[in-house]
């Protein structure tokens, strides 16, 4: 019998777990640990509360989870209640699958003022990340800059932008949502280093912006090369560009929405001023070499503002007696191997790129090159020996079947037209699971 820890249960973490029960059949026990007393990871805090058809994939990984040979085990803090090298000890394989949760540092003055905050703060705000429901975002002014050209910064924007009217359906929890029905924003600023044709935003998306109740979006046309240049693009993200194009061609029809969601290209921030707190941010003109990589020009300008959100991108976090990439802010690994027994998947593999989708043939891979590595396994104690260390030290864990009682409860705590209204704090989550 083969037995397969698995550090993380967001996307990467459970199409590894598929890809075991597939590879291995019975011959395999997958055990799926997580920080949280709940699974899913990304799923449920990082994906925009307004898009349930992308979060509707967890029924395929709880398809997968009530497998009998695969389990979760939630509340659980590697490095704390356990260590990688204990893991290594009773599994064949430790795959971390732990995902990239913390911001990339925005290193330009200023960063350190109260009202700059990193996209997976505000994010897991409006998702009800445990670690981040106190976060209280300023949404008292007039005006937020969004530093980044990627759909992460798509989704902050709209959310900040959208009526309360527009959240219905959504799972937004209770005390985003009432915070940002009070909020003054009228002007929201996109900010991107370089210019229409090397923007990270995907047409889905981008095409939202045109049909948002209050709130409008505008370009400038001379940000954009002659319309010829775009059939030189791939298929995607030309469809992208022509709704940025389709923004200027409906500056009329739009006129009248009272928020503003201005892209600015070619914009590259090099401060943030304020006395204590955000007031402005200092931005850089931009222009493109010959390798499209973005360069000043000398020339500044200011935006003022309450709020900068950063939106930069995403660092998987170190764990003692890891082998770890400072550059690249991930595992340090060879095609998904760190150390004999111990791998890596997903963006603690690769580091934040691709979509959800991406992490399903590299769960596959891995699982592949476990098998090629550990053979038919080598007696290690798995489960068992896990629940003894822990019943020593007294940690609680969740099952996947405590966490359909919080799912439960979840559901029942809704307000009208949402399918959930998500528990924000750890201790609240396990006293559902109790009940």
């Amino acid at each position: 019998m083969r037995h397969i820890a698995i550090i993380g249960s967001g996307p990467a973490g459970y199409y590894s777990a598929e890809a075991a029960q597939k590879k291995f059949g019975d011959e395999v026990c997958v055990d799926i640990i997580d920080r949280l007393p709940v699974p899913f990871g990304l799923i449920r805090t990082g994906v925009a509360p307004d898009h349930q058809s992308i979060k509707a994939v967890s029924r395929r990984y709880e398809k997968t989870a009530l497998g009998d040979n695969v389990h979760f085990i939630g509340n659980v803090c590697v490095g704390d209640n356990i260590s990688i090298e204990e893991l290594q000890g009773l599994y064949d394989a430790v795959v971390l699958a732990t995902g990239a949760p913390n911001d990339r540092v925005l290193e330009i003055p200023g960063s350190d003022l109260d009202g700059v905050i990193g996209s997976a703060a505000f994010v897991g705000w409006y998702n009800g990340h445990p670690d981040f429901r106190d976060l209280d975002p300023i949404l008292d002014g007039r005006s937020v800059a969004i530093i980044g050209n990627g759909n992460v910064a798509l989704d902050v924007a709209r959310i900040m932008a959208k009526t309360e009217a527009e959240f219905v359906g959504s799972d937004i929890v209770g005390h985003a949502l009432d915070q940002l029905k009070d909020s003054n924003i009228e002007k929201i600023t996109l900010l991107g280093r370089r210019g229409p044709h090397q923007i990270a935003m995907t047409p889905k998306e981008l095409g939202e912006l045109g049909h948002l109740e209050r709130a409008k979006p505008v370009v400038d046309p001379l940000d954009f090369p002659d319309e010829g240049a775009d059939a030189l693009l791939e298929p995607g993200m030309r469809k992208s560009v022509t709704h940025l194009r389709s923004f200027f061609d409906r500056a009329g029809e739009l006129r009248e929405k009272p928020v503003t969601l201005d892209f600015d290209f070619f914009a590259m921030p090099v401060a943030i001023v304020g006395d204590g707190k955000v007031e402005k941010l200092v931005v850089e003109k931009t222009v493109l070499d010959k390798d499209l990589r973005s360069k000043g020009t000398g020339e500044r300008y200011e935006i003022e503002c309450s709020m900068v959100v950063s939106c930069i991108g995403y660092r998987t976090p170190p764990i003692e007696g890891v082998p770890y990439e400072h550059g690249r802010g991930r595992f340090a690994n060879e095609e998904g191997r760190i150390l004999p027994g111990l791998y890596c998947v997903g963006w603690a593999k690769r580091g934040p790129s691709g979509t959800i989708g991406t992490n399903k043939p590299d769960g596959f891979a891995i699982i592949d090159k476990i098998a090629e590595d550990i053979g038919a396994g080598d007696n290690k104690e798995g489960r068992k020996g896990l629940d003894r260390l822990f019943a020593r030290r007294g940690v609680e864990t969740v099952t996947f079947k405590d966490w359909k009682k919080i799912e439960q409860a979840e559901i029942d705590n809704a307000r009208d037209g949402a399918p959930r209204e998500k528990f924000t704090d750890v201790s609240d989550m396990m006293a559902a699971q109790k009940i």
